[in-house]
């Protein structure tokens, strides 16, 4: 069970993980030692913004000015958060 994603919680990827763009995918992908996760539509903009820097709220308004047209898109984005923490590719600092 993951905690409750706070807006000044600072993540970064988890160590053994790598985030990048894989051409043959046509996507972004995870990789780890157990294998690849392909992300679909903007799990992989929320995640390439995840440096151990950027709060979840820089990450959260940086995409509202991005994709001003997304609707509901806080909460999409707290959803990856949430998911990505749940399933270890990320961890709060």
């Amino acid at each position: 069970m993951t905690s409750k994603i706070e807006m000044t919680d600072i993540y970064a990827l988890a160590p053994h993980h790598r985030f990048q763009w894989e051409e043959a995918q046509q996507s972004y992908v995870i990789l780890f030692p157990e294998g690849m996760v392909k992300l679909h539509g903007g799990a992989g903009e929320v995640l390439k913004r995840v440096d151990g820097k950027a709060t979840v709220g820089d990450i959260v308004a940086d995409l509202k000015a991005t994709f001003p047209d997304a609707e509901d898109i806080e909460s999409d984005i707290l959803g990856m958060f949430e998911l990505a923490a749940g399933k270890f590719w990320i961890r709060k600092i």
